[in-house]
């Protein structure tokens, strides 16, 4: 069984979903510490004038270290009507802006009190718009695992009965494969190949979030993420 255990990330890039996908079980790891530089509250879109980032306001407080699963919306800001409108202005010329507008209207109706339920919903709903097979997906804050960086992964692996851990690429800097297989686990780090695909606004950008891929590509878009199709077909 190969397990992913990630952090949460707001309306995440094209790798965050292969990781799923590659995954037979998917942990969304919201119990470690929010990094405020990080993309839990944040991502990027391309617009007419270029890269454009989507940030969700929160509230912290600077003497405070809080999980993610802990960080309050900060809803004082209007933020959800500008990322409504910012979408809607950057894609309402890609040819399956109709196909898909609705998930943001809907999700951006809400008034979400927690950043890990807006997160948890939004990847939800793209995960249904790409077409992946459903499969379990369960956040790390519900199942009591506690212990160090390393140790705790370990434990959450052989709770699921993981025989894989599926880790990013950046998991090759902290991560000594040795030590989980002295577990029974082998580890697997992501060498992610970003796919190109018709994009509007000139030269293609890669690393947006996944909203661009979907806009421009429509049912394409697994394919296309997972890499099952060739350039030529793509372009």
């Amino acid at each position: 069984m190969v397990i992913g255990i990630l952090q949460p990330g707001y309306l995440p890039w094209l790798g965050f979903f292969e990781q799923l996908h590659r995954s037979d079980i998917f942990v969304i790891y919201d119990d470690v510490q929010y990094d405020k530089h990080g993309w839990r509250n944040r991502n990027r879109i391309k617009t007419a004038n270029g890269i454009q980032w989507l940030t969700v306001p929160v509230l912290l407080k600077y003497n405070k270290h809080p999980q993610i699963c802990e960080v309050r919306i900060d809803n004082m800001a209007k933020w959800r009507k500008k990322h409504l409108e910012t979408i809607r202005q950057s894609y309402s010329r890609a040819p399956y802006f109709e196909h898909y507008f609705n998930i943001f209207e809907s999700s951006f109706a809400c008034n979400w009190e927690y950043l890990i339920d807006l997160d948890v919903h939004l990847m939800t709903e793209l995960v249904r718009a790409l077409g992946l097979p459903e499969k379990p997906m369960v956040r790390s804050s519900t199942l009591g695992i506690e212990g160090g960086r390393i140790d705790r992964l370990i434990k959450i692996c052989t709770y699921f009965g993981a025989d894989t851990f599926y880790e990013g690429a950046s998991g090759v800097n902290y991560i000594d494969p040795a030590v989980f297989l002295e577990n029974g686990i082998r580890v697997k780090f992501q060498e992610y190949r970003h796919p190109t695909y018709p994009q509007l606004y000139g030269d293609f950008m890669p690393y947006l979030s996944l909203v661009d891929l979907l806009f421009n590509c429509g049912d394409k878009s697994l394919d296309i993420l997972i890499g099952n199709t060739s350039p030529e077909v793509v372009n």
